[in-house]
């Protein structure tokens, strides 16, 4: 293979020197045929786990011997080695309950769930692609080897690593594999949140993934069944075209690949359905869609088991992307000292997907938007006071006054917001006044 890694160059080499087949499997192969470069490297091998033990001593990690596999650690990396195996029954549609070796290569791809993941490649570029997975790289194609419902059956977590894909990829879904994914969606439902995080917050990222999510929100339902309530929901409202689904999807096309962005524009607009209200002339409204949308997206995100500070900063872009920030140089401030420097321009990023994906004829916001990113770097290049630590001063300046205990917070807080309503200048000696003031007139 091109380009192969010197450390998996030297796990290959070894396993052939000791008489043993041994390919690169995979992903690494299919990322590698389509130009990316691989996160990692698996192995696959006719030697059995005691002779890989055996072979690799030290080096040897056996982090799974019940299915063949030994993780080899090697010039500072590390490379997972698997037997040759068929897979037996598998319990909870998730693992199997037994493995047997195989001295079969071809038996052992066609185990695995994708075409483009069942090719092999050994250290001279010979090729073993039993199912095809070339040709379906070429036509950026996803298919299951063999039957989908088989295949999902056995591991319902290939379900939403096939929307993962597709949209990662950016691959259509063959017809009888996309119909297996919308049929078996549901087992899902045994899968682990933790695991489900995983693909889901991979799939957000993919370059198309609102192109994955537009063809399978059912998947999406199991574990979030809000976004259900937002395909083909009509907004009746002038300043929409879409229904909410779409106004979401086509938001998310215009967003960067950044995982708290993307989420963040998923579920800006999951509180419209439930807020829904017409007024006497039939329009839509969708008054504190924000703060419920906010609510939903925390139960949502708590439900993936996703991170207090992932879930925490989502939570907070979803109640503030409708908030007009756009008064002036001040309101600007008021929002960094909240918000900070990252999530402020994550927040104008969102509002600009927002405001693309509405009528054409309302896209004149983007002006305001781009006046908002002027303001803010000039806030930024004259290194504007908005949070504690740019402060002039401190919690020993103020403990050297005789402030005690919460007090000091207090007083630091007071004096950021003054600073940053334009009332008082960030320097030393005027905010040491001023904190003897408050201390007084708190006395």
């Amino acid at each position: 293979m091109e380009n192969l890694p010197e450390f998996v160059r030297d796990v290959l080499e070894r396993l052939e020197a000791a008489g043993y087949e041994a390919w690169c499997v995979g992903g690494c192969v299919r990322d590698s045929l389509l130009g990316r470069t691989p996160l990692d490297w698996d192995v696959t091998t006719a030697a059995l786990p005691d002779a890989l033990l055996e072979l690799f001593g030290k080096q040897a990690v056996p982090t799974g011997l019940e299915h063949g596999t030994v993780t080899v650690l090697t010039k500072g990396n590390r490379v997972e080695v698997t037997t040759y195996r068929v897979d037996g029954a598998y319990r909870d549609h998730r693992r199997p309950v037994c493995v047997t070796f195989t001295p079969s290569l071809e038996e052992d791809l066609g185990r695995r769930d994708f075409t483009v993941n069942a090719m092999a490649m050994d250290l001279r570029g010979t090729f073993c692609d039993p199912f095809h997975g070339k040709e379906d790289l070429r036509r950026g194609l996803l298919r299951c080897v063999g039957e989908p419902d088989r295949r999902f059956a056995e591991d319902a977590l290939r379900i939403l690593r096939g929307v993962r894909f597709s949209a990662t990829l950016g691959f259509a879904v063959e017809d009888a594999t996309a119909a297996g994914i919308h049929k078996n969606r549901e087992l899902l439902r045994g899968i682990a949140a933790e695991r489900v995080q995983t693909e889901f917050l991979k799939l957000l990222t993919g370059e198309k993934a609102a192109q994955a999510l537009r063809e399978f929100p059912d998947v999406a339902g199991v574990f979030w069944p809000e976004v259900l309530a937002m395909v083909g929901f009509d907004q009746r409202n002038r300043h929409h075209c879409y229904d909410v689904w779409e106004h979401t999807l086509h938001a998310l096309e215009e967003a960067a690949p950044d995982l708290v962005l993307r989420c963040a524009v998923l579920l800006h607009d999951v509180g419209k359905p439930p807020t829904f209200l017409l007024d006497a002339e039939g329009h839509g409204h969708f008054r504190g869609h924000q703060a419920v949308g906010g609510e939903m997206a925390d139960g949502m995100l708590r439900r993936l088991k996703c991170s207090n500070d992932f879930r925490q900063t989502v939570v907070r872009l979803v109640e503030w992307h409708d908030r007009n920030i756009f008064q002036g140089e001040k309101s600007l401030r008021r929002a960094l000292r909240v918000l900070g420097e990252r999530d402020l321009r994550r927040l104008l990023a969102i509002k600009r997907a927002d405001n693309l994906a509405q009528a054409p004829a309302f896209h004149g916001r983007q002006k305001e938007i781009e006046l908002a990113e002027k303001t803010l770097e000039e806030l930024l290049t004259e290194d504007a006071c908005f949070s504690l630590k740019q402060l002039a001063v401190h919690g020993k300046d103020l403990l050297e006054l005789g402030l005690k205990g919460p007090a000091v917070g207090r007083t630091l807080n007071a004096l950021l917001d003054r600073v940053v309503e334009g009332d008082a200048p960030n320097e030393r000696t005027c905010l040491l006044e001023l904190a003897r003031l408050m201390a007084q007139e708190g006395q």
